[in-house]
């Protein structure tokens, strides 16, 4: 399985997060596709995402929060499913020495994302 943590917005209007998986017998259709790399240290305060995409962690690890307090770490390899394109948004920052390097990877709004929760639907820690 491949980690992922869905990033969404809520009815309250407010980001949240649930852990989860995402399934590998499906194709996602994209839009556009690019990388960025972040030095050590770097941060980004409040923020939503500015479209329906997958941000693939190709090194660093970094802590993702939002304004409710939900919190995940994400490592290389771990799919982040970010589709709070409206409400309060969230911000992250690298926790260790490294550069985060990722990968977007944009899709239509309304993709089936191949995003499956953990049972337990709960905000990881």
């Amino acid at each position: 399985m491949i980690k992922a943590f869905l990033l969404y917005t809520g009815p309250d209007g407010h980001s949240h997060i649930t852990p989860g998986h995402l399934r590998t017998d499906i194709r996602v259709g994209t839009t556009t596709a690019h990388f960025k790399e972040t030095p050590p240290h770097g941060a980004y305060d409040w923020h939503t995402a500015p479209a329906t995409q997958y941000v693939i962690t190709l090194a660093g690890v970094l802590e993702f929060t939002t304004s409710g307090g939900e919190t995940c770490i994400i490592h290389p390899g771990d799919i982040l499913v970010a589709t709070d394109t409206t409400g309060t948004g969230h911000k992250w920052r690298l926790i260790n020495d490294e550069p985060w390097k990722r990968a977007y990877v944009v899709f239509p709004e309304g993709t089936d994302t191949g995003f499956i929760p953990d049972q337990s639907g709960a905000a990881m820690l």
